[in-house]
């Protein structure tokens, strides 16, 4: 990684959350799945065949999915227990680089994996570089307003009992930013478009149970190192807006991101100059 890249992430505390995660994983299983369902839905519409995929970050749902298609499948994760819980090829790594050769994958998958990573623009590059020409990488990350609420409810109950904040949630892109940083790696035919997964907690403590499981826990570099007192928490999350029956409502935004490995034989835009009809014609409706 360049010295240059700002550190917003602590990846060793990254590790340990999703090592620690990998016990009780099982418990936000459906919200994984239905993510990694949508996801690979994307696939149905793609008439080019893929032999090889890698799965970035999947938690032990996504590279069965993709062996499923029948697509030979390589699992990978930050953590040696949650790469561990995939029952086929898997490997630990960290995801900010990647320790394969050119053209290793026709297909890169990340759902839910890519929003604890400092160098995004540099870890898509590299997914570039490891794909085949005409490869696809297909991926999805929370975007706002994705727990809005909580973090809101967490700021000002700190800044009520402490008289100061500290950052708690990690700062999540909006749409337009994810799909400029395809762009930015050199993907063709760079598309992200948002989706909602709609969840309900009985309580608000369920939300933070799910964050725990999923490993989503606090692991900013900035974050406070002592422990959230009973009190703060208390009144944080009694902040929270709830329903008639007392539940929190939660909607995960996410960006779905689909970009391919430049080849050839792919279509590409014309040139200034190259086209045979005029804009100022085509409005007019001349022939």
């Amino acid at each position: 990684m360049s010295p240059d890249v700002p550190q917003i992430f602590d990846r060793h505390a990254v590790r340990l959350h999703r090592e620690r995660a990998a016990r009780n994983v099982a418990a936000v299983r459906p919200i994984v799945e239905e993510a990694a369902t949508r996801l690979l839905d994307r696939l149905d519409d793609v008439t080019r065949p893929f032999a090889t995929a890698l799965d970035i970050g999947g938690r032990g749902v996504v590279a069965p999915l993709l062996r499923a298609r029948g697509i030979e499948t390589l699992a990978a994760d930050l953590s040696p227990r949650m790469a561990a819980l995939d029952a086929g090829p898997a490997v630990a790594m960290d995801g900010e680089w990647l320790p394969f050769a050119p053209h290793s994958f026709d297909l890169v998958v990340a759902c839910l994996s890519l929003h604890w990573v400092n160098d995004l623009p540099g870890l898509l590059a590299q997914v570039r570089h490891v794909l085949a020409p005409d490869g696809l990488f297909l991926a999805c990350m929370p975007i706002l307003p994705t727990l809005g609420g909580l973090r809101t409810a967490l700021m000002e109950a700190e800044m009520a009992r402490r008289g100061g904040v500290s950052p708690r949630i990690s700062p999540f892109p909006g749409l337009r930013d994810c799909a400029a940083l395809l762009q930015r790696a050199g993907f063709a035919l760079p598309v992200a478009d948002a989706d909602v997964i709609e969840l309900s907690y009985a309580t608000p403590m369920g939300l933070l149970a799910d964050l725990r499981h999923g490993g989503e826990t606090n692991a900013l570099c900035q974050r406070a190192r002592g422990l959230t007192t009973p009190a703060l928490l208390a009144e944080a999350l009694g902040r929270l807006p709830r329903d008639a029956d007392g539940g929190l409502a939660q909607s995960l935004h996410v960006a779905v991101m689909t970009g391919w490995a430049p080849a050839p034989t792919q279509p590409q835009p014309l040139r200034p100059g190259q086209f045979s009809v005029s804009l100022e014609e085509a409005l007019r409706g001349r022939p």
